[in-house]
């Protein structure tokens, strides 16, 4: 792709690129089994509901399944607010459940987007690498929308 043209996720003849979900799992010594939510195309206002109910399913099997979620944005567009809003629900119900939806999302405009709108409980990472090491390290997600996590506390003094 040359600078200055459009991703291929969001330019196809004939319409944006349709959404494609899909589930891959894979065990890691130490961690457990991962389960991958992985989203490809364009999430825009005809598929987002379809986004939110996967992702919510996606959720609800890797809790009962005793697995540890990711969601997988690497090539995916969002191309409107209610793509936004497919994440809210099922990222704002695991945050006040005091855990994290860790996200993967290279894409500039997705990690610009996923930043400004401050969803609690959502942990946005680079790559696929960072967001195993979070995992395998019990990061906790931040107490309020677009905070960082808590520091360590200093050592008093006197």
């Amino acid at each position: 792709m040359e600078i200055g043209q459009p991703s291929p996720a969001r330019v196809r003849p004939g319409g944006p690129a349709p959404l494609l979900l899909r589930t891959e799992r894979e065990h890691r010594t130490g961690l457990g089994t991962v389960s991958v939510l992985r989203a490809r195309g364009t999430v825009d206002a005809d598929n987002a509901g379809r986004l939110s109910a996967a992702l919510a399913a996606h959720l609800a099997d890797a809790e009962r399944a005793g697995e540890h979620p990711l969601l997988d944005l690497t090539e995916s567009y969002l191309a409107c607010a209610a793509a936004l809003r497919a994440l809210a629900g099922p990222a704002g119900a695991l945050a006040r459940a005091g855990r994290a939806l860790h996200v993967v999302q290279p894409r500039p405009h997705v990690r610009e987007t996923l930043a400004a709108a401050g969803l609690p409980g959502l942990r946005a990472h680079a790559t696929l690498t960072t967001a195993l090491c979070a995992l395998e390290s019990g990061e906790a997600p931040p107490t309020e929308p677009g905070a960082a996590a808590p520091a360590e506390p200093r050592p008093s003094r006197g």
